[in-house]
């Protein structure tokens, strides 16, 4: 009984720590939402509509920022694994038990840690210049250009590009 109470706690352990991990895991590939045809969002929200031409498009590409190397994951992961499979057997099993515990606890913190390192993804997204009709110059980031060239007349409504 003392050995299977034992195996159901390193389970449960193991089980708990994949979940967390599966929790933490990030996409950095997610697609960027649509808008209705003729309609691009901007960064920048404005509370009235302004008229205008674009002088220029401009592409800029996406950029990552890099958190930590996971190493802190990895070793408390290695250590707490290796805790628990020691608590495991007798003998040369519990050496086993004690061994294979920190490589799947490593595994599973460095997971976790690298999922949770603060790194950041910024997609790429298209800087366009506009001359307002009052001879203003505005520049606006969108995810995508879609139909809007140079030299097109639009109308910027609060915060979102039109043709006009």
């Amino acid at each position: 009984m003392r050995i299977t109470s034992r195996f159901a706690t390193v389970a449960s352990c193991t089980v708990l720590a994949a979940s967390l991990a599966a929790c933490g895991s990030t996409n950095l590939n997610q697609p960027v939402s649509s808008y209705p045809s003729g309609s691009y969002p901007v960064a920048t929200v404005q509370t009235s509509t302004e008229y205008g031409r674009i002088t220029n498009i401009e592409y800029v590409p996406g950029t990552q920022t890099s958190g930590n190397s996971g190493t802190a994951g990895t070793v408390i992961g290695g250590v707490a694994g290796g805790l628990l499979g020691n608590t495991v057997g007798g003998g040369s099993g519990r050496a086993a038990a004690t061994v294979l515990g920190a490589i799947g606890g490593a595994v599973i913190g460095n997971r976790i840690a690298k999922n949770r390192d603060g790194s950041t993804y910024t997609g790429p997204a298209y800087r366009v210049t506009v001359q307002s009709d009052s001879g203003a110059w505005h520049t606006y980031e969108v995810s995508a250009t879609g139909d809007l060239r140079v030299g097109d007349r639009v109308r910027v409504d609060n915060g979102v590009i039109y043709r006009s």
